[in-house]
């Protein structure tokens, strides 16, 4: 295989997504030149222009949508689809025929991912995506931009044969990890490298300050990576400590998965809007899917140009005895930021756990949103998890690093530097201090790029690994009780922070595997539990583990047979997880846990 001329990052982002490069070989005494990929795409029906963000919307139009020949691409005369600019500006006013947050129905428990279910409540004759393809969809199209702006007819710098690294919510369990390369392969993306987008923050924040760095963080300094992008909001922790006399940086802890984030904002300015309007006839849910992307640009243009004070949001007429018309409304600067601060990021106590809310007992199955979108609330639970210090105090950031769209405002992050101090104790004198960084757009991607020159050696490498600990539930061996099911244990196969790449066995500890009928394995997870070790058995575990999902298989053998085995685990470099089962007289009979792409897990039986 030819060996990579660039790296790339593709940060594929819910709501935008970004490519940077940079060469593969790095002459020693030069710094890296990381660039940032213009995307060609859509900005009108037939209008081709490059940018530097690609929005992460896909419109399925029908004929009558769009004018002849609107979708054609400089690579391609016959599209169906529209991905980016134009899908996101047009899908505003056909809301049913457009894909949005394709990324948060990755990591969607309650939905075969796999299925062609997007847009969701689309009509049916509406053609649709699976999440795994729509994902797809937009890595083929900057597939296809690389190929047409970089390689041109020089097959060997086709983004097929480069270096990717492509980054995920640091809360993606090991399933949406697994779905996430699968869209990568689907798109014809080979060499694959998966990378936390926290993570790839704070590598962007180390490229851009160059040799500077360590003037702005010091042995003993906790860093809170605060992410909140279109569709999820992600909190990590790195600790700064030293090795060899140099500085050493380790990722030390993981919030859970929130899917609280600009999608929220958006669709809260849109029942802002609606109120406003002079009708006495509220929208309807057409009409209010469009409002909602409408006040995504509303959002985006009044939070990040200082020009602009104010903006004029458009409401589609459904006929004359619905609305009567097209309708519009201004939203201001002043009225946005107030919505944001005290809808989502209200100020509140260390003590703080989200508020939870009676559930109807009947839902719909989209996306599992949170009840609560205070994410401060949800900030001051994860940080009260943390350990605490020798005094027996929690341990808090000492230092802030932000990143996501949402929160370019100055206000909103000084806002947010405000409320973390107050967490400190009232004679510790502590202020958390903000990390400065020049990019809240761009930065995912650029970090991915320097990261995969970091892992050959040629820059600062934050130690990471397993984003939460893993666990298989094990049957006790206990007699049965007549009503009671057999307790569940659960037994710890993958400590947090195991090292992509890294092996470990239970060689002294010996299960047994039954084969030859149906059997069901239990997956688990926890980022509460971080100190758990290989080996360890936990008998009350549901607080703090959650299932991940279960395993339904039958292991070729003779039928009730019971075979003494040993396990061993892989962390793989793309950042999912291998389990083997290995007989224990015979250890070229061995059977492999992995996820296959419809999301169940499969034991397959590998004669070595």
């Amino acid at each position: 295989m030819t060996e990579p001329a660039y790296i790339v990052g593709i940060d594929l982002g819910t709501t935008n997504s970004v490519v940077a490069y940079t060469e593969a070989d790095v002459p020693k005494g030069e710094e890296p030149d990381i660039r940032v990929l213009e995307i060609p795409q859509l900005t009108g029906a037939g209008v081709v222009e490059k940018q530097t963000i690609l929005p992460s919307f896909i419109l399925l139009p029908t004929p009558h949508d769009v004018p002849p020949d609107a979708l054609k691409l400089p690579w391609s005369d016959a599209e169906e689809r529209a991905v980016g600019q134009f899908a996101k500006d047009r899908g505003a006013e056909l809301p049913q025929k457009l894909i949005a947050s394709a990324k948060s129905w990755l990591c969607h428990t309650l939905v075969d991912r796999n299925k062609p279910i997007l847009p969701w409540d689309a009509p049916e004759e509406t053609p649709k995506l699976s999440p795994v393809e729509a994902a797809a969809e937009i890595l083929k199209h900057i597939r296809d931009a690389w190929n047409y702006t970089i390689a041109g007819e020089d097959e060997n710098l086709r983004i097929e044969t480069q270096e990717v690294l492509l980054t995920v919510p640091a809360s993606f369990d090991a399933v949406a990890r697994d779905l996430t390369v699968k869209a990568a392969e689907m798109a014809g993306l080979n060499r694959i490298t998966l990378l936390e987008e926290p993570q790839a923050a704070f590598y962007a924040w180390i490229e851009s300050s160059n040799d500077t760095w360590r003037d702005n963080i010091e042995r003993g300094d906790l860093v809170l990576v605060f992410d909140v992008g279109g569709g999820t909001s992600d909190f990590s922790l790195i600790q700064v400590d030293e090795a060899d006399g140099e500085l050493s940086l380790e990722r030390v802890a993981v919030g859970d998965h929130l899917l609280v984030g600009g999608d929220n904002m958006d669709l809260t300015l849109a029942y802002a809007a609606s109120r406003k309007l002079s009708s006495k006839k509220a929208p309807d849910a057409w009409q209010m899917r469009s409002l909602w992307h409408a006040c995504r640009k509303a959002k985006e243009a009044l939070l990040s140009d200082p020009d602009v004070e104010a903006y004029t949001v458009t409401v589609l007429g459904r006929g004359s005895k619905l609305i009567g018309g097209t309708k519009k409304v201004n939203l201001d600067r002043d009225m946005v930021r107030q919505i944001l601060l005290d809808g989502f990021f209200p100020r509140c106590d260390l003590d703080a756990v989200p508020e939870s809310q009676k559930r109807f007992g009947i839902q719909e199955v989209g996306l599992a949103y949170e009840s609560d979108p205070g994410i401060t609330r949800h900030l001051a639970s994860f940080l009260s998890r943390q350990h605490r210090d020798v005094n027996g105090d929690r341990r808090l950031p000492t230092a802030i690093l932000f990143n996501g769209g949402v929160m370019k405002p100055e206000a909103l992050r000084s806002h947010l530097v405000s409320i973390l101090s107050s967490w400190a104790p009232a004679d510790a004198g502590q202020r958390i201090r903000e990390i400065p960084t020049g990019d809240f757009d761009l930065s995912v991607a650029r970090g991915a790029a320097y990261y995969g020159l970091a892992r050959k050696g040629d820059g600062i490498r934050i130690r990471g690994g397993l984003n939460r600990t893993y666990y298989i539930g094990v049957a006790a061996s206990l007699p049965a009780v007549p009503g009671m099911p057999v307790p569940i244990k659960a037994l710890c196969v993958a400590p947090f922070g195991m090292e992509e790449g890294t092996e470990a066995s239970l060689p002294d500890q010996e299960f047994v595997l039954v084969v030859g009928e149906p059997v069901k394995f239990d997956f688990l997870g926890s980022s509460i539990r971080i100190d758990d070790e290989i080996g360890q058995v936990i008998e009350e575990w549901e607080d703090d583990i959650e299932e991940i999902t279960t395993i339904e298989a039958t292991l070729d053998g003779e039928s009730g047979t019971t075979i003494p085995v040993i396990l061993e685990v892989r962390a793989t470099e793309i950042g999912t997880l291998e389990i083997w089962c290995v007989a224990k007289d015979d250890a070229h009979r061995r059977w492999k846990l992995e996820f296959n792409v419809r999301e169940q897990a499969s034991l397959d039986e590998d004669e070595a």
